[in-house]
């Protein structure tokens, strides 16, 4: 015989709870691909809901049952489906999901043409609140080169360069494809970053960066804007953070569409 619901008592507190919830749960999901149409991959999620300031508790077993009625079918589209199910499935008036996932692309090395997968980190983030107002969010963090163009006005010999990580969060109006966000940044930087690179690729990739010398500042801007271009992004926000090869410190830029001048 089970004891009474100790999360479903009242609390005296008074104080209103905004997220809560589960993280770091490790769940498979399908994601659109633009060449092979899906793509399976491994997401972790965070998952919260609010809790009025009378519950004590809000029941976290809930939160997995609605993962896995949905195992066959966790892809962007769906993701409004899911904070709706939480937030009924969890008697809330606000939902929260974020879905962390590997994403992998075939890309050929420039001059070799040697094939190789890449790696890039994406992000679904969905919100919800009491009034149905839905938010959704695609990000991609992509690797790039930079080489630093005061190093190279001041240097006979060379320049410093630097691997840089671009993160770039965007909302949108219709469905777009992942890789071309990818491409997109790749071609906003010194250079692009492959997992595999024959001798002839990493003299062409190398001399290719010199030529095309880049601050934080430059990547961020130039990638800003092409996406102000694109009448489907209805608001971004464009990070780039340079890993200084000769400095202990990082570089770092920051866009957001709004706070845009000129």
């Amino acid at each position: 015989m089970f004891s009474k619901d100790i999360q479903s008592l009242p609390d005296h507190r008074n104080i209103a709870i905004q997220k809560v919830g589960v993280k770091n749960i490790t769940y498979p999901i399908i994601v659109k691909d633009k060449k092979n149409k899906i793509q399976h991959t491994v997401a972790i999620f965070n998952m919260y809901v609010n809790l009025p300031h009378h519950f004590k508790g809000t029941h976290m077993s809930r939160f997995i049952e609605i993962l896995n009625e949905y195992r066959q079918g966790i892809e962007l589209k769906n993701v409004p489906k899911i904070l709706a199910k939480m937030k009924k499935k969890l008697n809330a008036e606000s939902a929260h999901v974020e879905i962390d996932f590997p994403y992998f692309i075939e890309k050929r090395a420039p001059i070799s043409k040697a094939k190789s997968l890449m790696e890039y980190t994406c992000r679904f983030i969905g919100s919800t609140d009491g009034e149905g107002k839905e938010k959704l969010i695609v990000g991609v963090e992509v690797p790039v080169t930079t080489v630093c163009p005061c190093s190279k006005e001041i240097s006979s010999k060379g320049a410093h360069n630097q691997r840089s990580r671009v993160a770039v969060h965007l909302r949108f109006k219709r469905f777009f494809w992942i890789e071309d966000v990818i491409h997109l940044i790749e071609r906003s930087a010194s250079s692009q970053v492959y997992s595999l690179l024959k001798r002839s690729d990493e003299r062409f990739i190398t001399e290719q960066a010199y030529d095309n010398a880049m601050f934080v500042e430059d990547v961020v801007r130039n990638i800003a804007e092409k996406l102000a271009a694109k009448p489907n992004f209805t608001w971004f926000s464009v990070e780039s953070e340079n890993m200084e090869s000769i400095h202990n410190h990082n570089a770092y830029a920051m866009v957001e569409k709004g706070a845009m001048k000129g």
